[in-house]
């Protein structure tokens, strides 16, 4: 699994040769989702709350500067696309 972010036992992973749309997959015990970088929309699985709001923090999506992540995340899924090398990504403190 591609790993570009770990935090508080979240796993944030960009598959190689995955699916559209552009999407990141968390792993967080057994608990697992596929969230839309788009709009942040979990696209298939399930976080429990406390996760899912931790991963959203992690993207930025709750701040009026939000989607400091987005960038990342997108520039991280064309890399992948390309089957090069992934940037990791700095993890929520």
């Amino acid at each position: 699994m591609p790993e570009i972010s770990r935090f508080f036992g979240i796993v944030i992973a960009i598959f190689f040769d995955d699916h559209n749309p552009p999407h990141f997959h968390v792993k967080y015990g057994s608990y697992s989702a596929s969230i839309r970088i788009e709009d942040f929309a979990v696209m298939e699985g399930y976080l429990p709350p406390k996760a899912l709001g931790l991963v959203m923090e992690w993207a930025d999506i709750h701040m009026e500067w939000a989607d400091i992540h987005k960038d990342e995340l997108l520039k991280d899924w064309e890399l992948a696309k390309a089957k090069e090398p992934l940037f990791q990504i700095e993890p929520l403190k």
